[in-house]
């Protein structure tokens, strides 16, 4: 499973022009499902992104988390994350986890992250969306479940 998390100071997402998700000072996780993937998976990046310490202290050190600034948390689905150029000039999507496996395992994402006390807000799941976010510093982290990076 991949996650990109962005620091932002606002994000939101919009299905057909219709609002579906909006947060303030928080992260925008863009999530990948991949074929073997499982809730251990799920679970080790919520960990991770819920304590990640990317926000500034005091002093100007990223030092905090989300809660730790009283952010949200806004999961988009995207698996695209799985997408392999590496030969040609088309991407293969093969790595990704079929549809219903990945709705699971995002479903249960927004569950664990929303069972840490945190405000999360989604896209729609399947649908072309439009994201918009003001990335904050920025600052932009790369995780992989299989810790790949």
């Amino acid at each position: 499973m991949r996650a990109v998390v962005q620091r932002v100071s606002k994000a939101s997402v919009s299905v057909n022009e219709c609002g579906v998700g909006k947060i303030e000072v928080g992260l925008l996780v863009l999530i990948g499902v991949s074929t073997g993937d499982s809730e251990s998976d799920v679970e080790y990046l919520v960990d991770k992104i819920a304590g990640l310490r990317i926000f500034e202290d005091d002093d100007g050190k990223m030092n905090r988390c989300v809660s730790d600034v009283g952010g949200a948390v806004l999961a988009i689905s995207q698996f695209t994350l799985y997408g392999d150029a590496r030969r040609g000039k088309r991407p293969s999507f093969d790595g990704a986890a079929r549809p219903e496996r990945a709705r699971e395992l995002y479903e249960y994402f927004v569950a664990q992250i929303r069972q840490r006390n945190l405000r999360c807000e989604t896209g729609q799941f399947q649908a072309t969306m439009s994201v918009s976010l003001i990335n904050e510093g920025p600052v932009t982290i790369l995780l992989d479940s299989s810790k790949l990076f």
